[in-house]
């Protein structure tokens, strides 16, 4: 399977995970397959959404971070860097090209399958946090991915589970955009798309409209990097037609990789049925993707940089200050 031309990566989720030395070993041979070799992904942000747990550094939720910022803005933005870097890194070392983080989605208190992964409820945080976060992912080697796009946190419903809808018209989502533009004015590398459907804008989900990709995303923010879509086999999408269905409208919309993440009968179908023409620049834009040069597990736990994120991850750990004072008395 992995040979097949239409294949241009691999996700790994916990599943594929047992040590360090297994998943060395299984990154090296996923990029034996292939040349140039396939990408390999995961999501790994920290706090609950954190694939490779034993042998890794426990990652704070994101919101520890904006958490800090409020109390200590330097601090706040110095931690992001540390914490991509440090996730980056770790990775790195495993062979893995890239994890899909930071999420930018805002925290309006509304949505628990985002939560305590939004850095901020602000974009203004949320910007700064982010672009932290995504150098110091590129000093380890690793190109950021922010997600979810176009903002998934001002929505209730679950896309993993149904097709959550967001009625506000394009003016209305200037906050949710400002992460992405400010990103993308840094050299942001990769989106992914949200199965979110925005009515006022289009009668498709965002990862499946041409209206949002190559409308908003590619020419109102000029983004020019690589766009992923969510894993098609979530059941936000279910309504869009069959798997190939799926796979062809968000090929048409825009999309440069397709996500079919936990339905094993739907990629094999999607493989033997998907028309997909070769699309140069939309290739170059995925060669970007691929992980840097990076440092062995043992360099980089000899590194000052690691001893110092393990220091400040300490410190993260701990329960955040809280200071109360009294007005008007």
């Amino acid at each position: 399977m992995l040979a097949h031309p239409l294949v241009g990566g691999v996700i790994l989720f916990s599943r594929n995970y047992e040590n360090p030395e297994q998943l060395l070993e299984l990154t090296r041979s996923i990029h034996a397959v292939r040349s140039p070799p396939l990408l390999i992904a995961v999501d790994h942000e920290g706090g609950r959404v954190q694939r490779f747990r034993s042998g890794f550094s426990r990652l704070p939720p994101a919101r520890r971070i904006g958490h800090l910022f409020d109390t200590d803005r330097a601090a706040g933005i110095a931690a992001a860097r540390t914490m991509g870097w440090l996730m980056a890194a770790e990775l790195r070392a495993h062979g893995v090209d890239l994890s899909f983080a930071p999420t930018v989605d805002l925290d309006y208190g509304l949505n628990e399958a985002i939560g305590d992964r939004a850095l901020h409820p602000t974009a203004d945080v949320t910007g700064q946090l982010a672009v932290s976060y995504m150098l110091g992912m590129r000093e380890a080697g690793m190109a950021a991915t922010a997600k979810h796009f176009p903002g998934h946190g001002a929505v209730v419903a679950d896309s993993h589970v149904s097709l959550p809808v967001d009625r506000r018209a394009l003016p209305d989502l200037d906050a949710d955009l400002a992460p992405y533009r400010r990103l993308i004015a840094n050299g942001l590398p990769g989106v992914m798309v949200a199965h979110i459907l925005l009515p006022a804008e289009d009668n498709s989900p965002a990862s499946l409209s041409a209206r949002w990709i190559r409308g908003v995303l590619r020419t109102d923010l000029n983004f020019q990097g690589a766009v992923f879509t969510d894993d098609l086999s979530m059941g936000a999408v279910a309504a869009g037609g069959g798997i190939v269905e799926r796979c062809q409208r968000a090929l048409a919309a825009g999309c440069d990789m397709l996500l079919v993440c936990n339905d094993p009968a739907s990629r094999a179908q999607s493989l033997a049925n998907l028309k997909a023409p070769p699309d140069p620049a939309s290739q170059l834009r995925l060669v970007r993707m691929r992980g840097q040069e990076r440092q062995s597990l043992g360099q980089l736990r000899a590194s000052p940089a690691w001893s110092a994120a393990q220091q400040l991850l300490t410190r993260l750990g701990a329960a955040p200050s809280l200071s109360l004072t009294a007005e008007g008395a």
